[in-house]
């Protein structure tokens, strides 16, 4: 079996490149980091040097391919529209392109749950849950439209079948834990009404598993989308205290309340838009969204229709993450 993965030097995609190395396929990582693509092919996977923008290159990749797992995206909390449009819709298209034209027998497409939330609390969302009239950010925006051309690829014929994980976390992260151990190196960490909100993470390997039982998943599965998380909801300060505790450190905490963090979010990208350079905001409205409302997700349709179980629990997750991270110096 042969399968193509998109974003394949990034966190999730060398993670589930490799898994699918250890399984007996045939694996080719499309992606831009050639060093990360070195990497790779020492360790047995086939690497493409490849920006999702570029059409001709994808729809080579997808050639002779029984699988393609896009991974790839513009995933930045900060950043022109045209960025973002270029990287995740285009780039989408290109891929379901590929897949149309040489017969790929299943994609499997990543998006976000980013897709649902905003500045309210929602909890246990499903994916027939109503989503906001306006996305909270153009990451979330692109890629509900990524998701609605994959969905016009079903319907000319192409099977496919879409994931939106959770704030993902593991051993070489370079986003989301990293950001938070930064922020609590130079400005603190925004604890916005006491750090009450409930966050759900999702361990990497566990959403690896879901992406291959996507790729064996029956063709009732093709044009549905499915929540993947760990199913361990938790308030962002518990998180926080629990990471922490394992790396040795004492969190630094700067209290706001909601409110004030939102307005503030608000004048900081304006402020970014306005100014030479557009520097991307200490505080963004969609990040407040993010730390300062509970926003849960409902797994049973994963669990009903691919059979996905989380084997690794958030805490061990974070273990493995601090021992990964204090083996490098921290």
């Amino acid at each position: 079996m042969k399968a193509l993965v998109t974003g394949g030097t990034g966190f999730l995609g060398k993670r589930l490149a490799l898994a699918l190395r250890d399984k007996g396929w045939d694996v080719s990582a499309l992606g831009r980091q050639a060093d990360k693509g070195a990497e790779l092919q020492r360790l047995g996977v086939r690497f493409v040097p490849a920006d999702l923008r570029d059409r001709e290159a994808v729809e080579a990749a997808c050639a002779g391919q029984d699988a393609v797992f896009h991974c790839g995206a513009l995933s930045a909390s900060w950043g022109a529209y045209s960025a973002f449009y270029e990287s995740n819709v285009k780039g989408t298209e290109h891929v379901v392109a590929g897949c149309r034209r040489h017969g790929v027998a299943r994609l499997v497409h990543v998006s976000t749950p980013s897709v649902y939330f905003g500045s309210s609390h929602r909890l246990n969302v499903r994916e027939t849950d109503p989503l906001p009239k306006r996305q909270a950010s153009h990451y979330a925006e692109t890629k509900r439209l990524a998701e609605l051309a994959v969905l016009n690829g079903c319907a000319q014929g192409l099977s496919a079948v879409i994931v939106r994980p959770r704030a993902l976390f593991g051993p070489e992260d370079g986003s989301i834990l990293p950001r938070l151990i930064e922020a609590n190196r130079t400005r603190g960490i925004p604890l916005i009404d006491g750090g009450r909100a409930l966050v759900d993470l999702t361990y990497v390997d566990n959403a690896v598993q879901a992406l291959l039982l996507c790729q064996a998943a029956p063709e009732t599965s093709s044009g549905r989308a499915y929540n993947i998380s760990n199913g361990e909801p938790l308030p962002f300060a518990e998180a926080v205290g629990k990471l922490f505790g394992l790396l040795g450190l004492r969190p630094r905490y700067k209290p706001l309340p909601f409110a004030a963090a939102y307005a503030a979010a608000g004048l900081m990208e304006l402020s970014a838009r306005l100014l030479p350079g557009g520097r991307e905001p200490l505080l963004t409205r969609a990040m407040s969204g993010m730390l300062g409302r509970s926003q849960t997700l409902d797994i049973g349709a994963a669990r009903r229709d691919l059979g996905y179980s989380p084997g690794v629990s958030v805490e061990d997750g974070m273990r493995a993450y601090a021992e990964w991270l204090n083996s490098r110096g921290g």
